[in-house]
């Protein structure tokens, strides 16, 4: 199985705001917003990635098949002394590509690509997300992470250092 992750090019824009279509619905069980009065989710943030260049998009794709996309941000504290750290704000991968191997592998390029700090967070009721991001996490940094709960989020939140 070929597995590539890209960048998103404007060209893909629509790509990307179709599969966040399909991870909303996917989403909808664990999230209580509704679709809009076009029958779609909508994603607020969606412009923000060709806007504002702390956000990455990237697509992920099987055997030249879209299959997923992760959506990262670069997060600056503000303070005396400001700290920056990544966070996974979206990771979807298709059903049909699941449990293959698809996400580990996107993941860890991801990792590899970005150094420093991350923060990848689950909302408490996915517990799926939970699973498989410990698994991947723990694979990833040889158990070298940790799980916290913050003030502002309800789930757990997996802290680690990369590069």
């Amino acid at each position: 199985m070929d597995v590539q992750i890209e960048k998103v090019s404007l060209e893909q824009k629509n790509v990307l705001r179709n599969l966040l279509e399909l991870y909303k619905y996917d989403f909808s069980e664990f999230d209580p917003e509704d679709v809009n009065d076009q029958g779609l989710y909508g994603y607020k943030y969606f412009e923000h990635y060709w806007t504002e260049p702390s956000r990455f998009p990237f697509l992920i794709k099987v055997n030249g098949n879209y299959a997923g996309f992760a959506l990262i941000r670069k997060i600056t504290q503000e303070g005396e002394n400001p700290e920056s750290y990544f966070s996974m704000a979206e990771f979807f991968v298709m059903k049909k590509y699941r449990k293959s191997g698809v996400g580990r592998q996107a993941a860890f390029y991801l990792f590899d690509t970005f150094f420093g700090t991350w923060e990848v967070a689950e909302i408490e009721r996915n517990v799926p997300a939970q699973r498989f991001w410990r698994k991947v996490i723990s694979e990833y940094t040889n158990d070298h992470y940790k799980e916290v709960q913050k003030v502002d989020w309800e789930g757990p939140v997996q802290i680690f250092i990369t590069g």
